[in-house]
């Protein structure tokens, strides 16, 4: 193997072991670029979040989540179980009672997903103000009151 390259397409380790900046590789067949795209989307954050609470029946979490469809919560529970992030009980009775839960792995991840939502909260109203300046910005960029150069 030449020096550079990585040892497999879905290998995403430093070509240099002195690198003191820890990245990702941004390429699609990046395991961790794949398993950030999964965990960070909107339906899995809100899953993982509710799930911490207590374990949940499919129909609890649909309910819970406003806007996600049958399918797409189908989707998200699946891939989360795939990864090992959230565990399916299946119980025996008649209909079929199933139950979502987080395992270890998923409780560990909400620690991080907290985090994340303390920041947002944090910084919410900053965020406003730049949104409220950049479309003020680009208003008048369109209006031609604004430059298009200066309104970036």
């Amino acid at each position: 193997m030449e020096d550079g390259t990585f040892k497999s397409p879905g290998d995403c380790g430093d070509t240099d072991p002195d690198l003191y900046a820890v990245h990702w590789d941004a390429r699609n067949d990046c395991e961790v670029r794949q398993i950030l795209d999964r965990v960070a989307d909107k339906w899995s954050l809100l899953v993982i979040a509710l799930l911490e609470e207590r374990t949940l029946r499919f129909s609890e979490l649909k309910y819970k989540i406003d806007g996600v469809s049958q399918r797409m919560l189908s989707r998200t529970l699946r891939q989360l179980e795939r990864d090992g992030l959230v565990e399916r009980t299946v119980y025996p009775t008649v209909p079929p009672r199933v139950d979502y839960a987080l395992t270890p792995l998923g409780a560990s991840l909400h620690t991080t997903i907290k985090a994340l939502v303390t920041w947002t909260e944090a910084h919410q109203n900053q965020i406003a103000a730049a949104r409220d300046n950049y479309d003020r910005q680009q208003a008048l960029a369109e209006s031609g009151a604004l430059p298009v150069a200066l309104a970036h």
